[in-house]
């Protein structure tokens, strides 16, 4: 595996909102990985683009932050992520924004991305790698009936699949929350 791109960039912390510089590594399985420094001792976070990344804004797309001293708005990057995260940058020139932006576009819709098995090898090619909300994966065979122009395989593919609640409870406690509601609401009525 090798890097895509890497650099400094700063980062708005999430409590103090203030600026911080951090160290990115872009890899071309698609994960980012942040760290306090160069020397790439400290992991402060990652994020797996192709799984983790549903948007990536730019400049006057940021909403609600503000540059540091100095900057302008248009070297600002957000990268918004499925679980409710949002990431605040600020790259050293609009140049380098966008050239953080196309290649975290580029590595979240064009990674193939790889599973990996419980003894540790990579999964076949043509089984196609299903990721969870919870960024767990897990294959599923599947044979291709064609192997595509030259005999290729295509692509290994990513699926997301959202959580949803299956539990009656929630449909219970919905119904008690109508009721309640269509009571008060009734009582109200009849006074008038």
């Amino acid at each position: 595996m090798a890097f895509v791109k890497s650099g400094w960039l700063l980062r708005q912390s999430t409590i103090l909102k203030r600026w911080k510089k951090n160290w990115f590594d872009l890899w071309s399985d698609g994960h980012l990985i942040y760290y306090d420094d160069q020397t790439r001792q400290s992991i402060e976070d990652k994020v797996h683009m192709p799984v983790d990344c549903i948007n990536i804004r730019t400049a006057h797309e940021c909403r609600d932050i503000q540059p540091p001293d100095g900057k302008p708005k248009d070297c600002l990057l957000q990268i918004v992520c499925r679980d409710g995260k949002t990431i605040s940058l600020c790259a050293e020139s609009t140049d380098d924004c966008l050239a953080w932006k196309f290649t975290l576009q580029d590595s979240r819709t064009n990674t193939q991305v790889y599973g990996y098995g419980p003894y540790g090898d990579a999964y076949p090619a043509g089984t196609q790698v299903v990721y969870a909300a919870n960024g767990q994966a897990y294959a599923v065979p599947y044979q291709y009936p064609y192997a595509g122009l030259y005999g290729q395989q295509p692509p290994n593919q990513v699926i997301i699949r959202e959580r949803y609640r299956d539990s009656d409870s929630d449909l219970a406690l919905g119904m008690l929350a109508g009721a309640a509601t269509g009571m008060a609401l009734g009582s109200l009525f009849w006074v008038f």
